[in-house]
Parts: C-alpha cells; structure tokens; sequence
C-alpha cells in the first residue's frame, strides 16, 4: 500500500513547513516569531499558516520520530524518573505528568486535573503499557506514587530521595520556557497534544553539551538535523 503524502495539498514547499514546525516546537518562540524569522530569510508565511501546520503536521511528525526510537529505547526499561508539574488552563491548575528515563528521553507525557492515585495509576499504566515495566522508577515523595504502584506491585521497584530524581525535574526546563512563550494553554487537548510533539521534537534534538566533545556533538546535531528533514517523505 502506498504511504499517503501529508503535503499533498500543501502549497509551501514542505522543507519550509518543515522549518517553521521544527522552529516553533523546539524553541521558546511565538507563532509571530516564526513568521518573522522566514521573513528575514525571504520566505512569506501567514503566522495563522504556521499555526496550522504544526496542529495539522505536528502529531505526524512526532509519531514517525517516536516509531524511530523505539528500538533504541529498550535500555529505557533500566531506570525511570517520573514526576509531575502544574499548569494553569485558563487560570485552573492542572498537572502534567512526565516519564524520563535515565539519560534524559522523555518517554510519555500525561495531563490530569488532579495529582491523587487515580491519576497516577492511570499514568504509569499508560507509560508501562507503551514502554514495559523498568527495574527502578525514581520519584519525589508524593504519596500518590507509593499508593499507585502498591496497585500494580512495582512497590519494591521505588526509589525516592531528595536529589535522586533531579533528572526529571530537570527536564522540566525546555518544557517550562516553551510554555511561557506561548502564553500559557487554554485547554486541556491543546496542552495533551503540545506536550507530545514537544517531548519527540527534544528528544531527538537533545544532547548533553557537557558530555560530548564539539566534534561529537556537531555530528549528532547534524545527524538530527538530517533525520528531521527526512520525516514524512513519500
């Protein structure tokens, strides 16, 4: 069967659609940045145009870079680190849930109206359900990871302590400055949907300056780079 092509009915050119998705997803810009930027590279997009793309071609590109990684990801199952964040939808807190694993890729990304087990239960279900069950899940203190993992008899697997799970706190931050930037979300769908493309584009652009040489990390840079223009073709 023939892979239908998702820029079939595009008039733009899809390296610069490409372009202007991979710019607003991955960096702490607006939609009117983006279209200013292709402005300054002579390329004459609506912002209105670039919104569209990345709802329409968004969740496409974040499958394909996911169904990439997958068979990379089986030292995931090794060690966990999950934790949850709030987030104001029009002015109520909401919590979103995060998976990491031990070197940083974010495996699943989860909102939920409430923090209690219920919600933490039914977010680790969704995370081992997609990636497997891992020796070790790492979490802060809050009482709804020790009742929900209880449930499902990953008790003995928890970890918790006062620095252990900096891992994914830490990777809160691009998440954090990419919110601000588009002034906060207004439903719970949009923030579902934002927080998984965001979670596939930084784990294929992420890498650790700290532990690459610059000849190293220029080739990975590259290599991602390449991969991202590559997606989605026929």
């Amino acid at each position: 069967m023939t892979k239908r092509d998702p820029f079939k009915y595009f008039k733009t050119s899809r390296e610069i659609i490409r372009l202007a998705v991979m710019l607003y997803v991955r960096f702490p810009l607006s939609l009117r940045n983006v279209e200013d930027l292709l402005h300054e590279r002579g390329i004459d997009v609506s912002h209105e145009a670039v919104r569209f793309w990345w709802h329409r071609l968004g969740p496409l590109f974040a499958a394909e870079i996911k169904k990439r990684r997958v068979a990379g990801l089986k030292s995931s199952r090794w060690r966990w680190h999950l934790d949850e964040m709030f987030v104001k939808i029009n002015g109520e807190r909401h919590y979103l849930w995060r998976a990491v694993d031990h070197e940083g890729e974010v495996l699943e990304s989860f909102v939920t109206k409430k923090r209690d087990k219920k919600a933490a239960l039914k977010f680790l279900k969704k995370a081992m359900r997609k990636h497997g069950r891992p020796d070790v899940i790492v979490t802060d203190r809050l009482r709804s990871y020790g009742a929900a993992m209880k449930e499902i008899g990953n008790a003995d697997r928890q970890e918790t302590g006062r620095w252990l799970n900096n891992r994914a706190e830490n990777s809160h931050l691009p998440f954090r400055r990419r919110e601000r930037a588009m002034l906060r979300f207004r439903r719970v769908r949009s923030l579902q949907k934002f927080a998984a493309i965001h979670a596939s584009v930084y784990n294929l652009f992420n890498s650790e300056r700290s532990l690459y040489s610059r000849s190293n990390f220029k080739r990975h840079r590259a290599a991602a780079l390449a991969e991202w223009r590559n997606l989605c073709t026929a």
